[in-house]
């Protein structure tokens, strides 16, 4: 769910950042910029829905929504513990807009700021990773890659016998008499999803999008500026796309433009033209997005 897609300056049409992930029942909001809360309540998104929050640098058009998201989260009482990462360096910032204000906590925020390139969580549905980008602030991407399974092949199945129960009790269990997964079924890569906001061209960005099924990447700038992207660390749409193109990138989601561009069209026609041939968005403010299939 995109919950915002301006840089910097909102417009008329545009909530600065925010944007929440559903994976396998979990909320993973990113970036919640000014007017968040009120962005989710438009979208339909509950304090409850969230369970995991990633910053990605501590500019306000990326985290100002920070203070209202986590008084909503306290003040609706959500039931599970919420996790927040964010840039280590950016500790002083992150304690100032979670005590903005007077309120009552009742909710287990747990704090696990990033400090290096690495793995912050694992579990049965994914591992969330960070890699460091280049902004004239610390900023770091993220990446949820689920893990690889297998996928039941049903001629496969057919020629040894299995059908009903017998095909879950052999996913379950990886036998059944003297067959094994392997031989009713094949490797099924996991789906891999990428976010990565303000950052100059550099290893990271590369890093997080390898084979993704979905990159949400910032395209700030049109090709024509260049210059002025590389100076205040920011992409262009070319650059975006061809990150995706060069990556293997199944859906590009293009974002976080800025308030001097009108047309919405043109950095579709750039991503294009820079080679980009898969799914391509250029993000509107409470779209919904969904993840490719599994392939």
């Amino acid at each position: 769910m995109v919950l915002g897609t301006a840089s910097q300056v909102p417009t008329r049409h545009r909530n600065h950042n925010g944007y929440l992930l559903r994976w396998d029942g979990e909320g993973i909001l990113f970036d919640p910029g000014e007017g968040t809360q009120r962005q989710m309540l438009r979208a339909g998104v509950a304090a409850h829905d969230i369970d995991r929050i990633c910053v990605t640098h501590f500019h306000g058009d990326h985290s100002l929504g920070l203070a209202g998201v986590i008084q909503r989260i306290n003040l609706d009482q959500v039931p599970h513990p919420v996790t927040a990462h964010y840039p280590a360096s950016g500790q002083k910032f992150f304690d100032r807009l979670r005590y903005a204000t007077a309120y009552r906590e009742t909710v287990a925020l747990r704090e696990e700021p990033v400090s290096v390139d690495g793995t912050l969580a694992q579990g049965p549905s994914y591992t969330l990773e960070a890699r460091l980008l280049s902004h004239p602030v610390e900023s770091f991407g993220y990446r949820i890659t689920e893990p690889d399974g297998r996928r039941m092949v049903p001629e496969l199945l057919a020629r040894h016998g299995i059908k009903g129960p017998d095909v879950g009790r052999i996913q379950r269990e990886g036998r059944l008499g003297a067959v094994t997964l392997d031989e009713v079924s094949e490797p099924r890569p996991g789906q891999r999803f990428a976010f990565v906001m303000d950052t100059r061209l550099c290893p990271g960005v590369d890093a997080l999008a390898e084979g993704c099924d979905m990159l949400v990447i910032e395209s700030t700038f049109l090709d024509e500026d260049e210059r002025l992207a590389t100076d205040h660390g920011h992409l262009t749409a070319g650059q975006a796309a061809r990150v995706a193109r060069d990556a293997g990138v199944r859906h590009l989601v293009l974002t976080h433009f800025s308030q001097r561009y009108t047309d919405p069209s043109e950095f579709e026609r750039q991503a294009r033209a820079a080679g980009f041939e898969g799914e391509l968005t250029v993000a509107a403010d409470l779209m919904r997005v969904p993840l490719p299939k599994r392939g």
